[in-house]
């Protein structure tokens, strides 16, 4: 007995067997495939960086952001501010300086990625980019330093380091070179 096939061809003369659309549901493979890429790209909107607490803010966020990236924190209490530094599991180090007044008036980072400036920097990452215009030639250092704001940036693939600090906020009696 023959078995008559019926091939489907579209308005535009396209099978859509092929180019592997074996209906409206797809086959098995197909699905699997669709799954798997959505898992990647949801794991890289997660990973794309970690959220910290920015400058000017207060300490309570500290704990939330640090929670939410599911990164370690080591916290050094000195007599002047507290230390908060973060470690991502993508082996950023970043460190917070939190005044005793519950401020975060530094923030520092080194590490093979580079942390997302607009969120450590919060409401200061506007300031630094219109002040970073004009000032950085090629893929050299950034070097900021207004009476607001002050952002030192350099590094290259893997290996970046940083720091950007309020000067105002800077509590009385700390040495700038402490802040790394």
């Amino acid at each position: 007995m023959p078995v008559s096939v019926v091939e489907t061809v579209h308005e535009d003369g396209l099978n859509p067997r092929h180019f592997g659309l074996n209906g409206v549901h797809g086959s098995r493979n197909e699905m699997r495939f669709v799954v798997i890429f959505a898992v990647i790209l949801l794991w890289q909107f997660l990973a794309s960086g970690p959220a910290v607490a920015a400058l000017g803010d207060n300490e309570a966020s500290i704990v939330a952001d640090q929670e939410h990236m599911k990164a370690t924190q080591h916290i050094t209490r000195l007599s002047q501010y507290t230390v908060h530094e973060i470690q991502t599991p993508f082996g950023t180090q970043i460190r917070e300086y939190v005044s005793a007044h519950g401020q975060v008036f530094a923030v520092t980072w080194k590490g093979p990625h580079m942390p997302d400036l607009e969120q450590i920097l919060g409401r200061y990452f506007a300031d630094y980019v219109s002040a970073a215009r004009g000032k950085r030639m090629g893929r050299g250092p950034v070097f900021v330093q207004r009476p607001d704001l002050v952002v030192q940036s350099a590094g290259h693939m893997r290996a970046f380091f940083g720091r950007g600090y309020i000067p105002q906020l800077v509590p009385a009696g700390v040495d700038l070179n402490e802040i790394k």
